[in-house]
């Protein structure tokens, strides 16, 4: 059971306080996903769909191990992709830098990417701009660069998040044979779109997201039928009764907590490893009370320098902690006096 949790902090400055707070309670949460459950078999073309907000870009993040889930656990045979507009790309690099960059950080070697760079350049189709920065192109033209280097790499598991969505039709119809080529190879593809026309020709099946849940999840013409029916009914109501749909459910994401995801676990079946999450994630409270504990120890052994006294005399002497060492300001007086004389005493002479 996939959960993504987040922390509605106001201000930068608020994270920082969230580190020395031992409980959360009055930082706000949102619930981005709310228990996904998804079984995907090799060479299946998966699409997701639902309005805006409802948790699809998350999910995608979360499969490419962008972000971390907040419980569940996820199982991905092979490597993955993410296809996104200007996903990874440096807008200070030119198209060529960022096509190296990319292919080094996926583990290809140098004379690889040589290899591969004319075709890497030929299916972007960027002319003359593949040697411009990044930040001058389109978000066709990045789209373009991406898909081309995303599909070039060669990954098990692709995942195209509204990347198609602005390209023209020439390379659409590219990107599209490319796809089913992938397919016919049996990878696994995750597609997101809101162009449910691209979602019935390209997938299998249809992951309806409503709002961080999954309502429905089957064979790409049944689901997509039922989401039709609902846009056709969203349609028809009233602004006001539009927003008090919408607010409703932002609602029942907020409030969203454990003790819900415990209710779902039970009746889905799930064990209380399902409530788990990866190592990645919050601080426990033993790690607060170390950071707290390292952070006044840092505060005290640069202190007892500054001040010239022993960690022996603290212990021995805690109130010392709190009062002048006199000893030792008369001893640092009368060495600055002493340079001062000296200095003085050189001007004279010369």
């Amino acid at each position: 059971m996939i959960t993504k949790e987040y922390d509605l902090y106001k201000k930068k400055s608020d994270k920082i306080k969230a580190l020395f707070k031992f409980s959360e309670k009055s930082v706000p949460h949102f619930w981005g996903l709310k228990g996904i459950d998804l079984k995907v078999y090799a060479g299946e073309a998966v699409g997701l769909i639902g309005i805006n907000g409802s948790g699809k870009s998350t999910l995608s993040n979360i499969l490419a191990g962008i972000i971390p889930q907040s419980t569940g656990e996820m199982k991905i045979d092979g490597e993955t992709s993410i296809i996104a507009i200007g996903a990874g790309l440096k807008p200070q690099l030119s198209g060529k830098e960022n096509i190296r960059l990319k292919c080094l950080m996926s583990g290809f070697t140098n004379q690889e990417i040589d290899d591969m760079m004319d075709d890497i350049q030929a299916f972007a189709d960027l002319g003359d701009f593949i040697d411009q920065p990044v930040k001058n192109y389109s978000s066709g033209m990045r789209s373009r660069l991406g898909f081309s280097i995303a599909v070039h790499n060669n990954p098990d598991v692709l995942i195209i998040d509204e990347a198609l969505s602005v390209g023209d039709d020439t390379f659409y119809q590219k990107c599209v044979e490319r796809i089913m080529k992938f397919k016919s190879e049996g990878k696994t593809i995750f597609f997101v779109s809101h162009s449910l026309q691209q979602i019935e020709k390209l997938c299998d099946k249809v992951a309806w997201i409503h709002y961080g849940e999954l309502r429905e999840y089957g064979d790409t013409k049944e689901v997509v039928t039922h989401y039709k029916e609902f846009i056709e009914w969203f349609k028809k109501q009233s602004a006001a009764d539009k927003k008090k749909y919408q607010d409703k459910f932002k609602v029942e994401q907020k409030e969203f907590n454990e003790e819900n995801l415990k209710i779902i676990a039970s009746e889905r079946g799930h064990d209380a490893s399902a409530l788990k999450g990866p190592a990645i994630g919050k601080m426990s409270v033993l790690t607060k009370v170390l950071l707290v504990v390292m952070l006044f120890s840092m505060m005290l052994f640069g202190y007892l320098q500054l001040s010239g006294r022993s960690f022996t005399s603290i212990i021995t002497n805690p109130s010392s902690l709190f009062s002048v060492n006199q000893t030792h300001v008369k001893e640092k007086l009368a060495l600055e006096n002493t340079q001062e004389q000296k200095q003085n005493n050189e001007i004279y002479y010369s």
